[in-house]
């Protein structure tokens, strides 16, 4: 009788198949392609309800039983693993955005770092895992980690954090915190943890009402990068889902996107009265301080004169477990500043 191939026996054959050309790559010296509280106790997942079929940013996506070895892309995936107790399926995570949260760092610490950026084909099937989570629709390409029909192939299934797809229809518009926490949910029933999830949402909605958000009806400017154009929060995303939370009005909360370029002198125009700073390794907010401080336009601002600035860490900006703890920290910043 003949044996059905398992997503590991799969991986293993598209390995095989791929090892002379990984060699030949390697042999010309080309490089892969790359651009709280504890978490609650994981559900059995034999409790949860299988097959189960999910229209994930329009790829039909099927489990016939929760997955059991994961890579993760990118810090949001990865961080909603260990706030579900799933640590223990994670086979690599690639393209962290910094350090995992402290209450997070011991079940991180013994899960594989596959690449600093998104890990190539050949890096994500030799972990053998029978799911590739990504925080982008991005990460799933042939210049990525793989594409996603080239992997269901493989018997490899792939899930993209719903709040980052792009198709109509499919992006959230605007993202809500109701949203994020159906995510949980969704995580939960992919998993087998729907309880670890329901706990994880139940959570987060009590630290999220006990939030007051601050009252003074400021506006402010959502500075994640760029020097000559930035790029700021827009009206649809995380990070006008986090301003609002927190009592801010966003100065670019009519375009119609997650994230877009604004110029210098519309931004002097707006004149915000304070700046939320992105934080991240490779544009920090120190370094965004200094061009603001800088740059003659900019530096006449009042918020900038008064240096009126709040700090959010990147890994805080996309849709995820750090969302209300951002909002809150937001919030006692606003109060700092008085």
């Amino acid at each position: 009788m003949p044996v059905q191939p398992t997503p590991r026996h799969n991986a293993r054959l598209a390995m095989a198949a791929l090892a002379p050309a990984v060699a030949a790559l390697l042999l010309a010296g080309c490089a892969s392609t790359s651009t709280a509280d504890a978490p609650p106790e994981a559900s059995d997942p034999a409790t949860a309800a299988f097959p189960l079929t999910i229209d994930n940013c329009g790829t039909e996506v099927t489990f016939a039983a929760a997955p059991e070895r994961v890579v993760t892309i990118k810090s949001s995936t990865l961080e909603l693993l260990l706030a579900l107790g799933l640590e223990d399926r994670v086979v690599g995570s690639a393209f962290s955005d910094g350090p995992v949260p402290d209450a997070y760092a011991d079940a991180a610490s013994g899960i594989e770092a596959l690449s600093e950026k998104v890990p190539s084909q050949e890096a994500t099937l030799a972990a053998e895992p029978d799911l590739v989570f990504a925080g982008w629709e991005s990460n799933l390409s042939a210049e990525g980690a793989g594409d996603r029909e080239t992997l269901a192939k493989l018997g490899v299934a792939t899930y993209v954090a719903p709040a980052a797809c792009k198709g109509e229809g499919y992006m959230p518009n605007p993202l809500t915190f109701d949203e994020v926490f159906r995510e949980f949910e969704e995580a939960g029933d992919i998993f087998g943890v729907p309880d670890a999830a329901a706990d994880l949402v139940t959570e987060q909605r009590a630290e999220l009402d006990a939030i007051e958000p601050n009252a003074d009806g400021l506006t402010a400017l959502w500075y994640s990068s760029g020097d000559e154009t930035p790029f700021v929060g827009a009206g649809i995303g995380a990070p006008q889902m986090i301003m609002q939370a927190a009592g801010l009005e966003n100065i670019a909360a009519d375009v119609e996107d997650t994230w877009t370029s604004m110029g210098w002198e519309a931004i002097v125009a707006a004149n915000p009265d304070v700046i939320v700073l992105v934080d991240a390794a490779w544009n920090t907010a120190e370094q965004k301080i200094a061009h603001l401080e800088s740059n003659a336009a900019t530096a006449a601002l009042p918020a900038v004169q008064e240096q009126r600035y709040l700090v959010v860490d990147f890994p805080a900006t996309e849709a995820g477990v750090r969302n209300v703890g951002a909002v809150a920290s937001l919030v006692d910043q606003l109060g700092a500043l008085g």
